[in-house]
């Protein structure tokens, strides 16, 4: 019974969300009161009960992403939540009113440091039973970028060999399940004090890069996940054999990107540029270089919510912060120092 009417907020009610006025290096938000926002036919509203702070709100704060997507400001940030829905438009077929979800939000509607947030049927999740509120809150962001790296771009095939560098944080914690599950043997690096948590997981190999480094013991892999950036994509495509393939989250998006994702021809030709060293250098050792940018899906995310279960996979929590110390929490995962996920509760 969809009793969506009753439940919609008064228009003009107001709600606190954690906005960027500009873009800025300072890593500062204001807590704003806004708008509710207004649900469309397909859309549900969500009362946010926790949200995953990312590097990628960072990014997106101090506008190094505008190329891929530039937002209007003010903007509320934040990527991924845990929630549930108070209110559903009246073509939703799916979830309910009640129903605990998470979702990473659509690339060009963020909002999830906010109360309550607007988000497409399509976009969602039912929960994992075996999570909280705040542990579902760590998972869409990662588990995404990892299938579909592991899924969508590498195509990746059974028994074949993967290597994660610096695996042992929160997107190993998805990561290294997941490629599991797909059949993978799965080699990792990290310190020391990540090994027993990254082998309890799942990894087959684990590589103290205090005392080994990679790229002088490995060789003829069939992929990379590259999570360090552009420094390490040299040493990461020296250890693939040949039409071995690269997906990096972290280095430089190319031509094949801006093509992917339909970019208008000024921005092929420009991530054609950016991209042009790496590409070059993975044609010289025969492979493909690929970036990538995770995308909001709620049938992928069903399909992790799954396995989450399945296997009762939970994700690394590195701290916890109350709403009001939003910028506690950014500025602690742009020290970079954090072990696994922050997260934002309200």
């Amino acid at each position: 019974m969809k009793s969506h009417q009753n439940i919609v907020k008064e228009k003009d009610e107001k709600m606190r969300a954690a906005q960027m006025q500009k873009y800025s290096k300072k890593v500062q938000v204001e807590l704003n009161d806004v708008k509710i926002p207004e649900i469309n036919s397909q859309e549900v509203l969500v009362k946010v009960k926790a949200a995953g702070v990312n590097p990628l709100d960072i990014l997106i704060l101090n506008g190094s992403i505008r190329m891929i997507s530039d937002y209007d400001l003010p903007l509320t940030l934040g990527n991924e939540l845990s929630g549930v829905i108070e209110a559903v438009g009246k073509d939703v077929e799916n979830f309910h009113v009640g129903d605990h979800i998470y979702t990473r939000l659509p690339v060009n509607q963020i909002g999830a440091f906010a109360e309550y947030a607007v988000v497409n049927e399509d976009a969602i999740s039912i929960m994992p039973k075996n999570l909280s509120f705040i542990e579902a809150a760590a998972v869409p962001l990662t588990a995404l970028t990892a299938y579909q790296a592991l899924n969508d771009v590498l195509n990746a095939q059974p028994n074949k060999k993967l290597f994660i560098p610096g695996g042992t944080g929160g997107f190993g914690a998805m990561a290294i399940p997941i490629a599991k599950s797909m059949g993978l043997y799965v080699i990792t690096s990290g310190s020391e004090r990540g090994r027993s948590r990254t082998l309890s997981i799942g990894a087959d190999r684990f590589i103290n890069y205090h005392e080994e480094n990679y790229a002088n013991i490995l060789f003829d892999l069939d992929y990379v996940i590259d999570t360090l950036g552009a420094k390490e994509i040299k040493a990461e495509l020296g250890i693939l054999k040949p039409q071995g393939k690269l997906v990096s989250l972290k280095a430089v998006p190319n031509y094949r990107f801006a093509v992917e994702n339909n970019f208008p021809v000024w921005k092929k030709l420009l991530f054609g540029l950016v991209g042009a060293r790496v590409d070059s250098l993975a044609r010289k050792h025969k492979n493909e270089y690929h970036f990538l940018f995770v995308q909001a899906n709620g049938s992928q995310l069903q399909k992790i919510t799954n396995l989450v279960e399945k296997e009762n996979i939970t994700p690394s929590i590195d701290s916890i912060y109350n709403f009001n110390d939003i910028n506690k929490a950014l500025i602690k995962v742009s020290t970079g120092h954090s072990q696994g996920k922050v997260i934002v509760t309200f």
